[in-house]
């Protein structure tokens, strides 16, 4: 799994370069979570903050529902913020900041609500950031996130580890990663003694797009191969093994294709608390 130095380095950068297509692939599930974030913003809400912004589409999004609200997201890659900033230009009421969240919120105070698109399951401590930025809070403050359901929940994950001939990971404890908060149990647990009341999480169902246009199995094999738990797998197989295991995760990609588009089901939970 990433850490925060690769996040700052080649992972952020890679990330920064394919912006596009990952928004794509979270587009179907964006739809939901922005709906949830303006459905529980604080009427007296002056600013929010984006937890692991990214190249900003969930704080681009909500700074132009809401003109009046200040919206700053935070991020430790400075490449993703790069591509934020330059998206964002035109929004008086945005703004970035490159650097950890716990650290970079504190500036920030009161904050009314706090949002994230899958940015929240990379702390080294979850306990410790989510009392950082609850100790950041307004009064009647909310926290909105997503986060992916277990790795058996996407096949868009399990088929294509399965395809180049490994098997997920199964860890003992935290570590953090794309499925650290998949059990919700957990999850309310850290909530809970980080100081936030009120813990709601919502199934949720989506369409992860890999790839779309005249040859969209070409465009989703080009994004694995950059992006997502088969990027690595593939970079550190050998050389004499990788052109099957591309083979055989082109079949995957061709079995999932519709018309001009390579869609995978996915699930994600959407989380809600407050700070009471």
């Amino acid at each position: 799994m990433a850490a925060a130095m690769d996040w700052t380095g080649p992972v952020g950068s890679i990330w920064a370069q394919e912006w596009a297509r990952t928004d794509r692939s979270f587009a179907d599930l964006s739809r939901y979570l922005d709906a949830a974030v303006l459905d529980q913003l604080p009427d007296h809400a002056r600013r929010a903050v984006d937890i692991g912004a990214g190249a900003g589409a969930t704080s681009i999004a909500l700074a132009k529902a809401r003109p009046d609200l200040q919206v700053t997201g935070l991020d430790i890659s400075p490449d993703l913020l790069a591509i934020a900033r330059a998206r964002g230009a035109r929004l008086a009421n945005l703004s970035f900041i490159t650097g950890a969240a716990e650290q970079s919120a504190a500036q920030l105070a009161p904050i009314d609500l706090f949002v994230s698109r899958h940015g929240v399951m990379f702390f080294a401590d979850p306990v410790a950031a989510f009392s950082a930025l609850r100790a950041t809070a307004a009064p009647g403050a909310r926290l909105v996130f997503s986060c992916f359901r277990t790795m058996n929940d996407n096949p868009w994950a399990t088929a294509l580890i399965a395809a180049i001939g490994d098997s997920p990971p199964s860890p003992s404890g935290y570590v953090p990663g794309p499925f650290a908060f998949a059990e919700t149990a957990f999850v309310a647990d850290i909530l809970t003694q980080a100081g936030w009341t009120s813990m709601l999480p919502t199934a949720v169902d989506y369409r992860y797009r890999a790839g779309e246009g005249d040859d969209p199995v070409a465009d989703a094999l080009s994004f694995f191969k950059r992006i997502g738990p088969t990027s690595r797998l593939l970079f550190e197989a050998d050389d004499a093994a990788r052109p099957a295991m591309l083979e055989r995760l082109r079949a995957i990609l061709t079995a999932q294709r519709v018309g001009n588009a390579v869609d995978f089901p996915a699930a994600a939970w959407l989380w809600s608390a407050h700070a009471d």
